[in-house]
């Protein structure tokens, strides 16, 4: 089942969209919202999936579906929560800013807390105050939870997963290190993120979901450009029930509780830490890892971070060449002074 959120009032209208994302249907008889839907999964998920297979048979009324329509899947949520569970990807990072990285990284999850109460459309623009901040992109997956309680086992965590989605976890690099120097994690740093048109199911994807990972590549470009096409079921050290769990360990997660993967990274076939996309490689999910690169190979980093102007596009396609969630495709833009 595919489920998008048109633009209306704060949370959206809920539609069923079908496999080839060239239709859809209101279900707002059923549920108006998505997050309505996820309160009562029991109840509202059974006849969605109802819906979903008479839109497939061409039983319902359907409209033509646009992406440049959809808002993100929740256009706020309660909670959003992203891990870095590609460890490749904080190696880098952290050795991009000469800091250290504790053994423990590779065994108890990364997670911060971000602001979920003014999510971006998957094609609205990415508001900036200053390009000088280093705006940079991260394209990750999703899940989004039903209720999970407190101290959660990993088999509960996982049982507990409703729906994926793409994710565009906007950074703004050059505030990330004296906010971290202050001790108490990201804030102005992480401004609003994105999300993809659709949220999936996880039977949408078939083999290429193992319970707990995608293992399908996630396309990235810049202005039209590869710049990372890493498989997402590759080099992720701890897999979505992990993280779910590790969030609940001291809390219960509320229905419709967004969990992040953190950014999508690939070693390099023989171990190394990767290779550009126009190196031959799978290339990267940000600018920043592109940069640690460089600087690690020749001193100092050569890509600059996104400008004004600049696009990115975000999206994971399945073994016939479908998209599978959409895509995310934004535009730099600056922020208007107000009049």
């Amino acid at each position: 089942m595919k489920l998008s959120s048109l633009k209306q009032g704060r949370d959206g209208r809920l539609v069923v969209v079908s496999k080839d994302l060239t239709r859809a249907t209101d279900a707002f008889f059923i549920v108006p919202t998505l997050q309505q839907a996820l309160d009562d999964w029991e109840r509202f998920g059974p006849r969605l999936q109802d819906l979903s297979e008479q839109l497939e048979h061409g039983s319902v009324p359907s409209i033509r579906f646009h992406e440049h329509d959809c808002d993100s899947p929740l256009p706020r949520a309660y909670q959003w929560a992203d891990g870095s569970a590609y460890v490749n990807h904080v190696e880098l990072v952290r050795k991009a800013r000469g800091a250290e990285m504790p053994a423990s990284f590779w065994t108890d999850p990364l997670m911060y807390q971000g602001g979920s109460d003014t999510f971006l459309g998957p094609r609205d623009p990415i508001v900036a105050m200053d390009e000088a901040h280093g705006i940079d992109f991260e394209a990750e997956i999703a899940v989004i939870t039903g209720d999970v309680p407190m101290g959660a086992s990993r088999d509960e965590a996982a049982r507990a997963i409703r729906l994926i989605m793409l994710v565009n976890d906007v950074s703004l690099r050059n505030l990330i290190p004296a906010e971290l120097a202050k001790g108490f994690g990201f804030f102005q740093a992480k401004p609003s993120s994105a999300f993809s048109p659709i949220a999936v199911t996880p039977d949408e994807l078939g083999e290429a979901w193992d319970g707990g990972k995608i293992h399908l590549p996630l396309f990235s470009s810049v202005n039209g450009q590869p710049f990372g096409k890493p498989n997402a079921g590759i080099d992720m050290t701890f897999d979505f029930p992990t993280l779910i769990a590790h969030a609940a360990k001291t809390r219960p997660l509320g229905a419709g509780t967004i969990i992040g993967s953190g950014t999508v990274s690939n070693k390099d076939e023989g171990g190394g830490p990767g290779r550009p996309a126009a190196e031959g490689g799978v290339g990267y999910s940000c600018i920043a890892e592109q940069r640690t690169i460089e600087t690690i190979v020749s001193g100092q980093p050569k890509t600059p971070f996104l400008r004004f102007g600049d696009t990115v596009r975000i999206e994971m396609k399945d073994r016939h060449g479908h998209s599978i969630f959409g895509a995310i495709e934004q535009t730099v833009t600056a922020l208007e002074p107000a009049t």
